[in-house]
């Protein structure tokens, strides 16, 4: 049973437990959907976001998330016609991110697990129901298609998830978000 020290997390009225010692920046350009989990050394860079006056949303996070210890979670970005640009990166809900992890993708679907240390390139597409291996390295612009496993470097399909990966992926997220609570004192 997953436990952590209370004085060591932030958590919020949605839910959302946020490590002291993860690394946040721009949260004002930051959306955590509810009780999502981000673990300590996290780096999510908000403060990555368009060019301009108006209020522009960077990182959007859905519910019962799990950013792991290490993570790096940006926004990809690119130059285009000459002005340099950072897009938003939007992960839906029941994601988790697997330690050491280092995310540049344009969108994340529901239900998709990513194992540690892995490499997603930037505006990669990852569609409900995806799982991908530790150590897997995704290339740019990747689509990744519903129910896939993909592993190795770089990363290909493996095998065909069953349709009842929908229902595991949110039990165990939900699972281990209930039983992610502080360590009892003494």
């Amino acid at each position: 049973m997953p436990t952590y020290n209370a004085a060591d997390y932030i958590e919020t009225d949605t839910g959302n437990k946020v490590s002291r010692k993860s690394n946040i920046c721009g949260a004002v350009n930051i959306i955590l959907g509810g009780k999502t989990i981000i673990k300590p050394s996290a780096i999510i860079r908000g403060d990555l976001r368009r060019a301009g006056p108006q209020q522009a949303i960077a990182v959007s996070i859905g519910k019962y998330c799990m950013i792991g210890e290490g993570c790096v979670v940006r926004p990809a970005y690119k130059t285009y016609k000459g002005t340099f640009s950072y897009y938003p990166i939007k992960i839906s809900d029941h994601v988790s991110i697997g330690a050491g992890s280092v995310i540049e993708a344009a969108a994340i679907g529901n239900h998709v697990e990513i194992g540690k240390n892995v490499i997603i390139g930037r505006f990669v597409v990852i569609k409900d129901c995806v799982k991908i291996a530790d150590n897997a390295v995704i290339a740019p612009n990747t689509v990744i298609p519903s129910f896939s496993h993909f592993a190795g470097s770089p990363a290909h399909h493996i095998e065909d998830l069953p349709e009842v990966t929908q229902d595991l992926v949110e039990a165990a997220s939900k699972s281990y978000y209930q039983s992610f609570r502080p360590a009892a004192a003494g």
